[in-house]
């Protein structure tokens, strides 16, 4: 056998692993040789000779081959790896939990605003009078059915008013004098009421008020020199007395003012 034949075998061997077919008279032969790991290349040498054992006999056996010693065979290149079939992607989809569908929610059932029962109609409250003390006044005069006088002056002119020229004249033009009359001086900022006035012994049926805000009854129902009727009580308020004696406008309106009052 030429040098070229053991090459050839070696070419063609190459990266093959070799099995032996055990006889039957022989012992076990080991399992074969693993392959080694890629070593560091090595300047060339003779490969050892390889002798293939003769043809196959009659019985049909594997051919023999004689190994001499373990050859260091590099390591084939890795092929490219196995694109992944349709059967792995569906495995790997199956392996992973799928998450469970929200159990459908209900519709949402809109439920009607109460409607609120009528309320019960207010009752009015009653008007209850508020409770405050009593207009302190004093009175000139002694007759508890002649007229009333109001007026609000400083105390020390009270007894001054009965000889006064205006107030005796004004009496004469409807028929009256000042005994028939009684002077209530209101000493407080707030009227007087006709009940306090008839507490104290005065009948205070016809009243003439002269001054702003002296009776309780008449203080926002009222205009200056208009005479009213307040229930059983005939008023007629006018401007302070020191005003009207000495204006001519005034005493010409409270004189008519009167005659619609007494003489009407």
């Amino acid at each position: 056998m030429d040098d070229a034949t053991p090459a050839f075998y070696q070419q063609l061997y190459n990266g093959t692993p070799l099995y032996v077919v055990n006889e039957p008279a022989s012992e076990p032969i080991a399992s074969p040789t693993a392959v080694a790991k890629p070593v560091p290349a090595a300047p060339a040498v003779a490969a050892p000779s390889v002798v293939p054992s003769a043809l196959p006999v009659a019985n049909k056996q594997a051919p023999e081959v004689s190994v001499t010693a373990p050859v260091p065979v590099a390591a084939a290149p890795a092929g490219p790896s196995r694109l992944p079939s349709l059967a792995d992607l569906k495995a790997a989809r199956e392996a992973v939990p799928q998450p469970t569908p929200a159990a459908p929610m209900a519709p949402a059932i809109a439920t009607p605003n109460p409607v609120p029962a009528p309320a019960a109609a207010a009752q009015p409250l009653p008007q209850v009078p508020i409770a405050r003390p009593p207009v302190p006044f004093d009175t000139l005069g002694s007759n508890p059915t002649g007229i009333v006088l109001l007026v609000r002056v400083e105390p020390e002119n009270l007894v001054k008013l009965q000889r006064n020229v205006f107030l005796n004249n004004m009496l004469k033009a409807i028929g009256r004098v000042m005994e028939e009359c009684v002077v209530v001086n209101v000493r407080s900022p707030y009227p007087v009421g006709i009940a306090d006035l008839r507490a104290s012994g005065l009948a205070a049926t016809q009243v003439l008020g002269f001054g702003k805000n002296l009776l309780d009854v008449a203080t926002k129902r009222t205009q200056p020199y208009e005479p009213v009727r307040l229930g059983d009580v005939a008023y007629l308020p006018a401007a302070e007395i020191e005003i009207i004696e000495y204006d001519n406008s005034r005493k010409k309106q409270l004189w008519q003012a009167l005659q619609r009052m007494f003489l009407g």
